[in-house]
């Protein structure tokens, strides 16, 4: 398990790096009024999920049983953040209308994520010796890393093709193809007698 937590440290950190790259990029959507918020939650969110793997698999390196302790302390701060993330989102519910439907979701999520492992935490300090709640853990590092993968991807404006979305795009072009008038034949054009081309003239 030390060699998980070597490479899943090293990976948090090589990701927060990143998140700083994406956060400089994406600056003049989070210096943004009322959508800047949403923004700035998107890129806290990812910057407490990367560092609660971050600080998880640095303590579990540490000798001694420190991943309990971690475990617990990392996962109360996330929380804090994902309540008070939520009460921001119901301050703007009437301004932003279904765009934070997502987010909150996303935090609904972050947040059972966070209670699991303080919950695993809690079992690891009081039975340091039980293996399967330091498996719990691991796994709880690898959903915090894709959870912040996410809402970077989010932050950058990255594209996003569901198939929710693009079925609904599919039926509105195809009834926009239907409602579409339909043009009129042409008129049949008469046909010229035999001396029409010529000028020629019947006999007088």
């Amino acid at each position: 398990m030390n060699d998980f937590f070597t490479a899943s440290a090293s990976v948090a950190g090589a990701l927060i790096g990143l998140l700083f790259v994406a956060i400089s990029v994406a600056s003049d959507r989070l210096r943004a009024g009322t959508d800047g918020q949403v923004h700035r939650i998107r890129a806290v969110a990812a910057l407490t999920a990367f560092t609660n793997s971050l600080s998880v698999s640095l303590f579990s390196l540490i000798p001694g049983h420190k991943l309990g302790p971690t475990a617990i302390s990392v996962a109360a701060v996330g929380l804090t953040f994902v309540l008070a993330s939520l009460l921001s989102l119901i301050r703007l519910r009437r301004q932003v209308q279904w765009a934070t439907v997502r987010d909150a979701l996303f935090l609904i999520g972050l947040a059972f994520t966070f209670v699991i492992q303080l919950l695993d935490g809690i079992d690891v300090t009081a039975h340091p010796g039980h293996s399967g709640d330091v498996d719990t853990i691991a796994i709880l590092v690898v959903i915090c890393f894709l959870l912040g993968i996410g809402r970077a991807w989010e932050l950058i404006g990255g594209p996003s093709i569901g198939i929710r979305k693009e079925v609904t795009a599919l039926v509105r072009a195809h009834q926009g193809s239907t409602d579409e008038p339909q043009e009129a034949p042409a008129p049949p054009v008469a046909k010229a007698g035999p001396g029409a081309e010529t000028g020629e003239t019947g006999p007088a």
